[in-house]
């Protein structure tokens, strides 16, 4: 396919694209349907409920791609008169694609078109979830940080911290460190937090702050007050996460933050390889 045609092709589907109060992207099916090179209605409906059939076999809610609609179009002299429609979303417009007739040009071209846009948008989706889990980990390393030195400030000993760190753990979770360290598969040397995902990351920094806060408020100078607090936070915590549902030991490992961290990295340097110039 000639690259004009690839770009005629593209400006025409991307102009075509809405969105709605959401944020979601979608495309009406009448407009799709002249996109794709179909000339009657009936003869493209068709192709839309195969494409519901394929939704449906893949495990998708047919309502959440598919949304019937009606709307007023223009026939002349002033007047309209309204018609069924279909909003599509950008995985709709993919299966409407897969389903037609790979011989015509425009279905050769949206079969891609929908893919690549399909991957790009998952792509962007788990580049913000790593993100998120990077930030969350730097957030958590600042609060116990912040508690370490509060711990030796108050108590004189650098070996609190640890010590009341395990036993937060352990209010957390129901396992000690090591046990959850075990059961992760955590190397040897390595923080278990790092294995950790994002929601429990946050979940031990939350206990974090509060014990800072609490410790700073309530002016506690032992080791054993301080560890009283950090228990009940993580208890505390914990409650919260089980009656929503989410047992924290039981939620499986993540990928090693320092590997995430390094093909995050990598990936932003990629960009400044080829960028894009003003001219």
């Amino acid at each position: 396919m000639k690259s004009e045609i690839v770009k005629s092709l593209t400006d025409n589907f991307e102009n075509h694209s809405q969105t709605t109060e959401d944020g979601i992207e979608f495309w009406f099916a009448r407009d799709i349907q002249q996109l794709l090179g179909y000339k009657e209605w009936r003869n493209f409906h068709k192709v839309i409920v195969k494409a519901q059939i394929s939704c449906e076999a893949s495990d998708n809610l047919i309502l959440d791609h598919f949304v019937d609609v009606n709307k007023m179009v223009p026939i002349g002299s002033g007047s309209s008169r309204e018609i069924e429609d279909i909003m599509l979303t950008r995985y709709a417009c993919y299966l409407i694609a897969q389903n037609g007739d790979p011989r015509k040009e425009q279905i050769s071209f949206a079969q891609n078109y929908f893919a690549i846009q399909t991957r790009k948008f998952e792509i962007i989706e788990q580049r913000i979830k790593d993100w998120e889990r990077l930030q969350a980990r730097l957030k958590l390393s600042s609060s116990e940080k912040e508690l370490s030195e509060l711990i030796y400030e108050k108590t004189g000993s650098d070996k609190n911290f640890g010590l009341i760190r395990s036993k937060g753990d352990k209010a957390l979770f129901g396992k000690t460190t090591q046990q959850m360290k075990n059961k992760l598969g955590v190397p040897k040397g390595r923080a278990l937090a790092d294995f950790l995902p994002t929601i429990t990351i946050k979940a031990k920094d939350f206990a974090t702050e509060i014990t800072v806060f609490n410790t700073k408020e309530k002016g506690y100078k032992r080791e054993s007050s301080i560890s009283y607090e950090h228990i009940k936070n993580n208890k505390g915590v914990r409650g919260l996460l089980i009656e929503r549902g989410i047992k924290p030991e039981e939620l499986p490992a993540e990928e090693d933050i320092k590997k995430l961290e390094r093909r995050v990295s990598s990936e932003s340097k990629k960009l400044g390889k080829n960028p894009d110039k003003l001219k």
